[in-house]
């Protein structure tokens, strides 16, 4: 026996007080943040290892809120999704990327980093990394960001019916402001390219000049207007595809047959919440089902009239589905959340037949309660106007008071309605009935 092996072993120890309590400490909260946080807490995570002026998160998962920020608020302020899309379509793979970016209305340093599944994109600006050495402070960036990219996408899949109604209102309110901008400036330029095709204008460099540069503004103009409809909006084709995908691991695992009848490829667009709820309503419809006994096929339909997304999912077992089940209920507050509604047939010795509705417009709600925010006869009416998508001079105008009283109980409402910008006190205001 040689004499290494007869050298008395060391007993490996590891103390409570050895472990990295600080970096657990944040991998948990993260794990554990609130959509509306996961920003300020994944860059209070990598502040450590990576400093930034600004981190910028943009997932198309979350429909009505796609940019999550924190950092410099004249960053977070005026990033727009436009130079986020382009900076996203530069990147080829997870590769972290350094270099210079357009964002926030000038080039700027940034780190970039794209998440494999579900394409979210984190932007750090003005990064710098900590003196860690060997590249440990990017490689702890990169995991965390993976655990929040991840968490994302977790959040959206399951959420409750109050996440459903703000992110539509939020959706519908960035809709209508983007094609109200689009119409205003289209406008401004159309008629300036008339005046510059006059021929009483005899400078013919400069008015091709500045026609070339005004054309291309329009199409600029149009393209933001047609990426906005694609962000909140889902072809019907392509969000059966993402549930056939959700489900593929029950048919590889379990043994289930899952039948999937595909809706008309012409299909109206679906709102990104209805297609958001209408995958995570066939998932969890398909795992109560499996909770029977001998349920061996499940068959899922979906369909489209024009104004309702009509889904249809039936299994094989003996038909003792209970209608009232706690994992009916919660599908059903979800199914609610959106106005629509759901049907479950029960057949002894057939199986269970659920049928559900889900309406693709948002509803015209009568004026909803909002006696909780303590709002003043005045601020509520201003606060109505703003939900009519009324400016302030228009405001002003209507209810006989001056732009700067209107600015002043804007302000008051923001404070009281703990929202930061108009277009979330309009979408606060949509998502509470408020017209």
């Amino acid at each position: 026996m040689s004499a290494a092996t007869n050298q008395p072993l060391k007993e490996a120890t590891m103390t409570v007080s050895d472990l990295p309590w600080p970096l657990l400490q944040t991998v948990a909260a993260l794990a554990d943040a609130p959509l509306a946080q996961i920003a300020e807490r994944l860059r209070n995570a990598t502040l450590p290892y990576l400093g930034s002026s600004a981190l910028v998160i943009f997932t198309e998962d979350c429909t009505g809120r796609p940019q999550k920020k924190a950092g410099e608020e004249e960053i977070i302020s005026r990033v727009s999704i436009a130079e986020l899309d382009a900076l996203r379509a530069a990147l080829s793979d997870e590769t972290p990327w350094f270099g210079e970016a357009e964002l926030a209305g000038r080039p700027r340093p940034v780190l970039a980093l794209k998440h494999a599944s579900s394409h979210a994109l984190l932007v750090l600006t003005d990064p710098h990394l900590a003196d860690t050495g060997n590249n440990v402070g990017l490689d702890l960036v990169t995991y965390l960001w993976r655990i929040a990219a991840r968490r994302i996408q977790e959040k959206v899949a399951d959420a409750p019916p109050s996440y459903l109604l703000e992110s539509r209102a939020a959706s519908a309110e960035r809709v209508r402001v983007t094609a109200e901008l689009t119409d205003l400036h289209s406008t401004t330029l159309e008629t300036l390219l008339a005046a510059l095709r006059s021929s009483s204008l005899d400078n013919a460099a400069a008015r091709s000049t500045v026609t070339d540069l005004t054309a291309k503004a329009l199409v600029g103009l149009r393209t933001l207007s047609d990426r906005t409809t694609d962000l909140v909006e889902e072809p019907v084709a392509t969000a059966f595809e993402r549930l056939r995908e959700d489900l593929r691991p029950l048919t590889r695992f379990s043994g289930l047959e899952v039948e999937f009848i595909e809706p008309p490829l012409n299909g109206r667009a679906l709102p990104g919440e209805v297609a958001h709820a209408a995958r995570a309503v066939v998932r969890g419809l398909v795992l109560a089902m499996m909770e029977q006994p001998d349920v061996s096929r499940v068959r899922t339909q979906w369909d489209c009239d024009g104004e309702n997304l009509l889904i249809n999912v039936r299994d094989d077992g003996r038909g003792v589905l209970a209608a009232d089940a706690p994992s009916i209920a919660r599908i059903d507050r979800r199914v609610q959340a959106l106005t629509g509604h759901l049907r479950i047939d029960v057949m002894p010795g057939w199986g269970a037949d659920i049928f559900v509705s889900l309406p693709l417009n948002p509803p015209a709600r009568p004026a909803g309660d909002v006696a909780g925010w303590d709002l003043a006869a005045r601020e509520l009416e201003v606060l109505q106007h703003l939900a009519a998508g009324h400016r302030n001079r228009t405001i002003a105008s209507t209810l006989g008071i001056s732009e700067n009283t209107v600015k002043f109980h804007v302000r008051n409402l923001f404070r009281k309605l703990d929202v930061g910008s108009r277009t979330e006190a309009i979408a606060l205001a949509h998502s509470h009935g408020l017209r």
